[in-house]
């Protein structure tokens, strides 16, 4: 199972895309857990997760989101903000499953 965490500033912009990317990942037959959470609980939720995509909006919190993931060897990366914008999920999860087989 893939465990994918998203994080914006309050959990909740990323609720949408949680959906596309479940009904993505649903379609290809993967077995996935896929949950947003907001800044707070970042740290709380990396020790279940595989991978750690922060939204757009808190692209400035990139480096420190990385320092904190290093401890739980995870890879953090930004959603690109057209992918983000359109709600995009297959890409999304393409950016999500090449992170965590990296």
């Amino acid at each position: 199972m893939q465990k994918i965490l998203l994080v914006c500033s309050a959990g909740m912009s990323t609720s949408l895309l949680v959906t596309k990317m479940e009904k993505e990942a649903q379609k290809r037959g993967l077995d996935t857990k896929i949950w947003a959470v907001s800044t707070d609980a970042a740290l709380r939720n990396m020790e279940e997760a595989d991978v750690v995509l922060l939204g757009p909006q808190i692209r400035f919190m990139v480096n420190d989101m990385k320092k904190k993931a290093e401890k739980f060897g995870l890879n953090v990366e930004v959603i690109p903000s057209v992918d983000y914008g359109m709600c995009n999920g297959a890409k999304v999860l393409d950016l999500a499953l090449k992170l965590i087989n990296k």
